[in-house]
C-alpha cells in the first residue's frame, strides 16, 4: 500500500529539509503520531527515532531509522514495528524564481502475514484520509513557521 501527496509551500528547500529531517517533530503534522523521540544519532543517516501512534485506535510503538539524508533535496525513514514496515519519502525541489518548494511525500506500507492481504481492505482508505490530513498538517506548519 502506499499514498503519494504533492503541496507547495513558500519556504527555501533548505528550511523545508531541516524541518522534516527533525523527525521528533512527526507529531506536529502527522495525524497518528502522538510522541517521537531520538534516541540515537545526530539526525543524519542512521539516526534512530522511537515512535508511538494511534492506528486503528491502537497505540503501537516503531522504530524510525534515517536511511536517506541528502539535504536539501531528498530525505528517506524506514520505521518497522508489529507486523509493519513503513518507508517514508520525501523529495524537495525549488519553485520558480525562489518563490518556495515543492513538497512530494510517498509513504508504503508493507504488512506481514494475514494483515498483509486484509490490508487494503482495512487500511487503504485510511492511509488516504490520513495522507490528506497531513498535506494539510505539513501545509499549515510550514507556512506558519518565522
Amino acid at each position: 500500500m502506499h499514498a503519494e501527496r504533492t503541496l507547495t509551500v513558500p519556504r527555501p528547500p533548505g528550511a523545508v529539509f531541516d524541518y522534516l529531517a527533525d523527525f521528533t517533530r512527526t507529531n506536529e503534522w502527522d495525524p497518528g503520531t502522538l510522541e517521537t523521540r531520538r534516541t540515537s544519532g545526530d539526525g543524519g543517516v542512521g539516526t534512530t527515532y522511537a515512535n508511538l501512534s494511534l492506528v486503528l485506535g491502537q497505540r503501537t510503538e516503531a522504530t524510525y531509522t534515517t536511511v536517506a539524508h541528502d539535504r536539501p533535496s531528498r530525505l528517506q525513514v524506514r520505521g518497522t514495528g508489529g507486523a509493519a514496515t513503513v518507508l517514508l519519502t520525501v523529495t524537495i525541489t525549488p519553485v520558480a524564481a525562489g518563490s518556495g518548494s515543492r513538497v512530494h511525500l510517498r509513504t508504503d506500507i508493507a504488512l506481514r502475514g494475514v494483515r498483509g492481504l486484509l490490508a487494503p481492505l482495512v487500511l487503504g482508505r485510511r492511509l488516504q484520509r490520513d495522507a490528506d490530513e497531513a498535506v494539510t498538517q505539513l501545509e499549515r506548519v510550514l507556512i506558519n513557521r518565522t
